[in-house]
């Protein structure tokens, strides 16, 4: 946890720019941490947290809007999110974004909050499946205008397609020789599409993680697993200038007529993803960077 804690600040330090230091009024505004009961099991301990994590916060004393160190606070709930909320339990973020309804004020920090953990392009905590819980408490808040809320209702479209546990959005690729096919007529009992861009420092190190998997060269020499590596562009000199970084054995692809992008199939604001789908194209990794965490789900479904 402290490493993901640390890396989370390194990425949130240019929005999160801590104030100088200055003699401490009489109230304190830094945050202030529960302790579990001492007795109870590790699995109480993780439920109590989950429960009470806030409970030392002020909700209604908005001088923790401005006064609160930021990175201390990101800091909090990144910590709460890693440690006592599940990836896919939405439960606890309503719970706190209802907390912090009590002010438009409040509401305004806890989403700024929740923009840098759960949200952030570049956040190794990013959740698409836990945002959506504050984007539908953005949507329900009477503190936001029907104005306001075009925003958050836009995002919630964009982060609610291509869930896990749903079916993923199908599309058209298109092959160096010209050929065209629907991603959903891949016959394979696993499909990574892998989301990319030519060239690219983060797309590089992701490709040769992969090439460097032996779960994912055994799959593939077992006829398991297909690779498809899209190009969600049409501007092709620099995707055929890098033809040769991907594997013959993969399928290296682009989107003619950019209809990935401009339909909103999938999310291509930050670019590369990866997502793991089943035989049925049910979504089992969603927008990940981490070919560990393929390496994980991929390890359990094969047993």
């Amino acid at each position: 946890m402290r490493v993901v804690i640390a890396i989370i600040l390194a990425i949130l330090g240019i929005g999160c720019t801590p104030k100088p230091k200055r003699s401490e009024p009489k109230q304190s505004y830094h945050f202030r941490y529960v302790q579990p009961p001492t007795q109870a099991s590790m699995e109480q301990q993780v439920e109590y947290m989950r429960d009470h994590f806030w409970d030392k916060f002020n909700f209604a004393d908005t001088l923790y809007t401005t006064k609160a160190d930021t990175i201390e606070m990101c800091r909090a709930y990144a910590a709460y999110v890693s440690n006592f909320v599940g990836p896919m339990n939405q439960e606890p973020i309503r719970k706190l974004m209802q907390q912090a309804s009590v002010s438009k004020k409040m509401f305004d920090y806890f989403v700024m909050l929740s923009d840098k953990v759960l949200h952030d392009p570049n956040s190794p905590l990013r959740s698409d499946e836990l945002y959506i819980a504050v984007l539908e408490a953005q949507l329900a808040s009477p503190h936001y205008d029907k104005y306001e809320k075009m925003a958050p209702e836009y995002n919630l479209r964009i982060v609610s397609q291509n869930r896990i546990g749903h079916k993923a959005n199908n599309f058209r690729y298109t092959t160096k020789s010209g050929r065209t096919r629907d991603m959903y007529s891949l016959e394979s009992e696993f499909v990574i599409i892998y989301i990319n861009n030519p060239g690219c420092s983060m797309c590089r190190d992701i490709t040769e993680a992969m090439k460097q998997s032996s779960i994912i060269a055994d799959l593939q020499q077992q006829k398991r697993l297909k690779i498809l590596a899209i190009y969600p562009d049409e501007q092709l000199d620099e995707w055929h200038k890098h033809m040769g970084d991907m594997p013959a054995e993969w399928i290296n692809s682009y989107d003619k007529g950019c209809h990935i992008e401009h339909e909103n199939l999938y999310n291509v604001s930050a670019i590369p993803a990866l997502y793991l789908l089943d035989k049925e194209k049910v979504v089992l990794v969603k927008d990940s960077t981490d070919v560990g965490e393929l390496e994980f789900v991929l390890q359990q479904a094969k047993r």
